[in-house]
């Protein structure tokens, strides 16, 4: 059957174009979405707008089609270049055949990309191999740089966050059976945290956090370019979708790692996105965060139980949909916030065992990582990375840098947020007055002193790879001559591996939670 041309809803001769290999002699593998055609031929992706039209995305003309790419390859080329090519007409020639570009009367348009290894895709590497935690932090960075060049939007963020809770209501209330019944009353209370948030939402729209993102930014959407986590396929049908609070927009990835069971990988890429966007953490949005998260889960199940009406395995959809509403459920529950320390001299294995076990406290997903020797050296507008000299460790510049901790701790707290500290804490002062920054703002708080060996502490910083901390052995035997008083947080002795060792913490993190208050000082683990 040939195509209709007086139906722009008739693409039977562009597909069989395509699939046929568009003129090569290669045939193609064709995958299916509900916008899109997308025809694998060779080393390039031939990507067609289906001509379809729903309530939210119109593509019931060739015009609409041909912007629709166009608007898809303005958003996604300047960011990742080395796969979108360019948007180039199928047209007609005189014989009636189709050809790629050409002489001839355009009857549609298709976007060409440079394909990549499924392996490149991040769903595929967390799903076959996990998410390290290099990967993790050089992901947050990532998307905190994507982030930094978005464009800023003059839109009130409540009331982009109230046509989502509305859209989500109006979707569970016209599906029938328990799960969306649950998911519509789940929607009435995420209404009132919204309620709640206003003068947090303000803020973050004063303070040009409301951009044009990427808008679906999750594991599927995110490929290994020259070993560099980069986000692509960003939501083009719609920009007051694409619209959002920046920090909604990384909910959706913090999400998906999340209900893949990755709450670590997931800590770990809030708290580099943090430390690369965030000065003070004063306007973090945090205390929006699990609201953020609730909607992004609660969409993943509406869909699921969308496309379940459709579809033939009703009860897998079915499934699927109970467990995203659990887990958007868990996050309008967020446990009280709480401060935690962990100190110790040089070696000890602060950052490490800070790193291992943030995801495990507070709610989702997991605490607030501030790091004196990042945050020294930030305060000084130097490169984390690179060393500091002398004059960078003075006592005056110590002092700033834990007054500065704690600010920060303060800040994020009065978010709604756990912190965990991680400094030496030498200084009895020091460990007094973080104690005191909890629990006089009503936040429990819980000390852990790390300690090891001196010739343990030698090794780990001789052997140490590139790292903020400066310590090195004359720091560690100068250190093995201080006397830090006496240290009522709980001891954590760490020669031992480092698994042993974040065992240890995380039982005494359990017990802590379990409590909700410190369990008595001065008690030795190991």
């Amino acid at each position: 059957m040939d195509t209709n041309p007086n139906d722009p809803m008739d693409q039977t001769d562009v597909i069989r174009f395509l699939e046929g290999g568009a003129g090569s002699a290669t045939p193609a593998t064709r995958i299916d979405t509900h916008g899109a055609l997308i025809f694998l031929i060779g080393d390039k992706a031939y990507k067609v707008k289906r001509a379809v039209k729903y309530d939210y995305m119109d593509l019931s003309t060739v015009k609409k089609r041909h912007d629709l790419l166009d608007r898809e390859y303005a958003l996604n080329q300047p960011t990742v270049p080395s796969i979108y090519d360019a948007v180039v007409p199928i047209v007609r020639r005189r014989d009636g055949s189709l050809a790629l570009g050409g002489d001839g009367t355009a009857v549609e348009w298709v976007l060409v990309m440079h394909r990549f290894a499924p392996t490149a895709e991040l769903i595929n590497i967390a799903q076959q191999q996990g998410i390290s935690d290099d990967l993790a932090q050089a992901l947050g960075t990532a998307i905190a740089r994507y982030h930094s060049a978005a464009p800023v939007r003059d839109i009130d963020a409540a009331t982009l966050i109230l046509e989502i809770l509305d859209e989500l209501g109006r979707v569970f209330g016209s599906i029938s059976g328990d799960t969306a019944r649950e998911g519509k009353a789940y929607v009435e209370q995420a209404r009132t945290v919204w309620s709640n948030s206003q003068n947090a939402l303000l803020q973050r729209s004063k303070g040009g956090h409301i951009r044009r993102c990427h808008g679906d930014l999750h594991l599927r959407n995110i490929v290994l370019i020259d070993g560099v986590p980069t986000p692509f396929d960003a939501l083009e049908f719609d920009e007051r979708l694409g619209t959002c609070d920046t920090l909604y927009d990384l909910a959706f990835l913090i999400m998906d790692l999340d209900h893949l069971g990755m709450r670590h990988a997931a800590n770990l890429v809030l708290n580099a996105y943090l430390t690369a966007t965030v000065e003070g953490f004063g306007n973090a949005g945090l205390s929006l965060l699990p609201l953020y998260l609730f909607i992004r889960a609660a969409i993943r199940a509406m869909v699921d139980l969308q496309t379940m009406q459709v579809a033939n395995n009703r009860s897998g959809l079915r499934q699927d949909a109970t467990v995203y509403l659990r887990q958007a459920c868990a996050y309008l529950d967020p446990p009280k916030p709480s401060l935690v320390a962990i100190g110790g001299f040089s070696g000890t294995g602060k950052t490490t065992v800070a790193r291992a076990v943030a995801h495990l406290i507070g709610a989702a997903p997991g605490a607030v990582h501030i790091r004196s020797d990042v945050l020294r050296k930030t305060l000084l507008h130097h490169d984390p990375m690179a060393p500091l000299p002398a004059a960078g460790y003075t006592p005056e510049i110590t002092a700033q840098t834990y007054a500065a901790m704690r600010a920060q701790a303060a800040g994020v707290l009065a978010q709604g947020h756990s912190v965990l500290l991680d400094a030496v804490h030498s200084d009895p002062a020091d460990r007094q007055a973080a104690q005191d920054l909890a629990e006089n703002s009503g936040f429990a708080f819980l000390g852990i002193w790390l300690t090891s060996s001196t010739k343990t502490r030698l090794s780990r910083v001789s052997s140490r790879g590139p790292d903020a901390s400066d310590a090195d052995a004359d720091v560690v035997r100068k250190q093995a001559v201080v006397d830090p008083g006496p240290v009522g947080w709980h001891h954590i002795d760490t020669d031992r591996s480092v698994n042993a060792t974040v065992q240890s913490v995380t039982t005494l993190l359990a017990a802590f939670a379990d409590k909700g208050a410190p369990i008595g000082g001065g008690t030795h683990v190991g």
